[in-house]
């Protein structure tokens, strides 16, 4: 029997050309029985001593996406079966993103779990005290880390708003330590988080001795933040400290080289020198020209530094300078100190 003329004849369907490989896979992984089922779920062999295979699943990445980059990277011997797999473990929705670094031999099954897991690569990020948030966005950058997405992060001060309402970013508040983070596009946050969630472990104890000293987080952390730069030493930290407390109780400008460095950093300006020219930058963070502390950190202290300012040397010294061995002459008088001044920095240049 013809078709009618005003009817059109019926098309043959036609499978996608992916998807009949793919039941052309599982026809014949049905045919060739369990051991050829056990040979496509066996994970191909990594040779002893080789590196492990890496793979970075994006976020978002389907099964079947993942599927045939394990395919290509020669790591599964069809991607059909390893979704087929996912499916029935009912893991599909449930592989992680990013970096894996596989070595074998492994089962297709063991392949599975890890993505499950989320056994990602994790790398140490070790961040030093007194670095600010453009130094610490370098060594992200240097680590591997997505550093646009961490700026974006620093910016938010939210992590630490109930502590210090004032901040506008997190400068003086990624605690400085070493951290384990997971190789993804959401690493530079993860750091971020876990640096906040520091900073807030090792300030909460103090927080009534904080109260107790009528001062604020932001200030004992900006304080922290130049005692930290000024030395090196765990020793002179309180005493540093204590030359600073002892100033602003007398309402004298603090005139340390710290905040000459940051705000020349501010400004573009800065060379690895500070010149006397240098000293009358208009900024409010310089404190020759400005009586009080600066208006925010200038990095991160570390946990000794912030302990400094809160349990200071008990003296009555107001000046220091430097022995240019790693330690500082300290004086009560100014005729003192420019004795001190004239003995270890009489070779210093000055311009």
């Amino acid at each position: 029997m013809r078709p009618r003329a005003d009817r059109p004849a019926p098309r043959r369907r036609r499978w996608p050309r992916r998807l009949a490989l793919d039941l052309f896979g599982l026809l014949a992984l049905a045919g060739g029985g369990v051991g050829a089922w056990r040979y496509e779920t066996t994970g191909l062999k990594i040779g002893a001593g080789a590196p492990p295979r890496t793979f970075v699943v994006p976020p978002g990445a389907s099964a079947d996406a993942i599927a045939r980059q394990l395919f290509s990277l020669g790591l599964v011997r069809h991607p059909l079966v390893f979704r087929f797999l996912a499916r029935e473990r009912g893991l599909e929705t449930q592989l992680k993103a990013g970096e894996y670094a596989l070595s074998g031999p492994l089962s297709l099954e063991g392949i599975l779990d890890a993505l499950a897991r989320g056994d990602v690569v994790r790398h140490d990020v070790t961040i030093p005290e007194g670095r600010n948030l453009d130094e610490v966005a370098v060594l992200v950058l240097a680590d591997g880390l997505e550093i646009a997405a961490f700026r974006e992060a620093v910016r938010d001060p939210a992590p630490v708003h109930d502590l210090d309402p004032a901040a506008t970013d997190l400068e003086g508040y990624l605690f400085p330590d070493t951290y384990e983070v997971p190789r993804s596009p959401e690493a530079p946050r993860v750091l971020v988080r876990r640096m906040t969630q520091r900073f807030r472990e090792v300030i909460s104890p103090a927080l009534g001795r904080i109260a107790e000293k009528g001062m604020t987080v932001r200030q004992v952390v900006t304080l922290a933040s130049i005692v930290e730069l000024e030395t090196a030493s765990a020793e002179e930290r309180p005493r540093i400290a204590a030359v600073f407390l002892n100033r602003l109780g007398r309402g004298m400008p603090l005139q340390t080289d710290p905040s000459i460095v940051y705000a020349l950093k501010r400004a573009g300006r800065w060379d690895g020198n500070i010149r006397k020219r240098d000293l009358d930058i208009d900024s409010p963070y310089n404190t020759y020209r400005r009586a009080g502390l600066p208006p925010g950190p200038l990095g991160s202290p570390g946990r000794e530094a912030i302990r400094a300012v809160l349990e200071p040397s008990d003296t009555k010294e107001l000046y220091f300078v430097s022995r240019n061995d790693g330690t500082h002459q300290f004086s009560e008088t100014l005729a003192e100190h420019n004795r001190a001044v004239n003995r270890y920095q009489r070779h210093r240049a000055s311009s």
